[in-house]
C-alpha cells in the first residue's frame, strides 16, 4: 500500500521559511509527477507547485512564484516544498500528491492517484 506522508509544517511569523517534505512508503513513485496542493479554511483545495519525474518541467502557481521552490530526490523518493517570504494567506493545510499526469494538468484536474494527509502551514501576521 502506497502512502505518502507530509512533513515540516508549523506556525512561522510573516516573512519566515518552511521546508516542506514528503516520504512515499510502499513504492517509490519515482516514475510518478509529485507536487503539492494547499487548503485554506473555507476554501477549495488549489494547486500550489508540481515537479515531474525527472525533476524537469516544473509548475507553479502563480501566487506562489518566486517564494517556494519545488524539488525531489529520487534516491530517498521525496519532494520537498521550500517555502520563503511567507504571507498570512500562504496559512493552509499542505497535501503532497503524486500522478502520472504531468504538473501542467494538474491546475485543472485534481483527481490525482495518491494523497497524503496533509501537514498546517500557519503564517502569523
Amino acid at each position: 500500500q502506497v502512502q505518502l506522508v507530509e512533513s515540516g509544517g508549523g506556525l512561522v511569523q510573516t516573512g519566515g521559511s518552511l521546508r516542506l517534505s514528503c516520504a512515499v512508503s510502499g513504492r517509490t513513485l519515482n516514475g510518478y509527477t509529485k507536487g503539492w496542493f494547499r487548503q485554506a479554511p473555507g476554501k477549495e483545495r488549489e494547486f500550489v507547485a508540481a515537479i515531474s519525474w525527472n525533476g524537469g518541467p516544473i509548475d507553479y502557481a502563480d501566487s506562489v512564484k518566486g517564494r517556494f521552490t519545488i524539488s525531489r530526490d529520487n534516491a530517498k523518493g521525496t519532494v520537498s516544498l521550500q517555502m520563503n517570504s511567507l504571507k498570512p494567506e500562504d496559512t493552509a493545510v499542505y497535501y503532497c500528491a503524486a500522478d502520472l499526469a504531468p504538473g501542467s494538468s494538474w491546475v485543472r484536474d485534481r483527481r490525482l492517484e495518491f494523497w497524503g494527509k496533509g501537514t498546517l502551514v500557519t503564517v502569523s501576521s
